[in-house]
């Protein structure tokens, strides 16, 4: 299963989830008022978007903690950097 965001091109992909997943997804495709099949989609799409930002975020503060010189801020960033990395 894979689609662009625009829906232009799309493949079959057979995948194994675990039972408890589906039942998730099987309750939230109704909420939505889609089929799972597009909820799983816009799921997919959804932690895709939240990994790239979460990445993005990541690289910026690691690249500004690399060039920080004042001893507060680098202190900051570093315990910013250890929240995105190990959660808390």
């Amino acid at each position: 299963m894979g689609t662009t965001l625009t829906g232009s091109e799309v493949s079959r992909q057979d995948i194994a989830l675990p039972s408890e997943m589906v039942a998730r997804i099987d309750a939230i495709a109704p909420e939505r008022h889609v089929t799972v099949n597009r909820a799983i989609v816009d799921l997919l799409q959804d932690g895709i978007m939240d990994y790239e930002q979460r990445r993005a975020t990541f690289l910026e503060l690691a690249e500004r903690f690399q060039k920080s010189t004042d001893p507060v801020e680098t202190e900051r960033l570093r315990e910013q950097l250890e929240r995105l990395t190990f959660g808390g």
